[in-house]
């Protein structure tokens, strides 16, 4: 994913982030994230069809936008090709969150 975004000329996603609340608790931890537009991009692999991991990734996406953060959620599809569609999808949210090209 990371690579698909850099060679597409995205910014590279900040990895290992930790989202804090106001309390300094950690309230989220995304698989990538772009802190300065509060975007978490979550890639959901095999284990995330089952319903309880269903309803956990639906719990996650609601505590983002609480915390004022946009989930980007990838599939394994969004990651094949030669032009994947993680490059459409976070582009689209970057530029959402206010990014500019240069």
């Amino acid at each position: 994913m990371r690579l698909a975004l850099v060679d597409a000329k995205l910014p590279e996603p900040e990895l290992n982030l930790v989202v804090r609340n106001h309390l300094g608790q950690a309230v989220l931890w995304p698989d990538g994230a772009y802190r300065e537009h509060k975007i978490s991009l979550q890639y959901d692999g095999r284990h995330h069809g089952g319903l309880e991991q269903h309803l956990r990734d639906i719990e996650r996406q609601e505590k983002s936008l609480a915390h004022g953060w946009l989930e980007v959620r990838i599939s394994k599809r969004d990651l094949e090709g030669d032009r994947p569609a993680v490059v459409h999808k976070v582009r689209r949210a970057l530029l959402n969150r206010g990014w500019a090209p240069r």
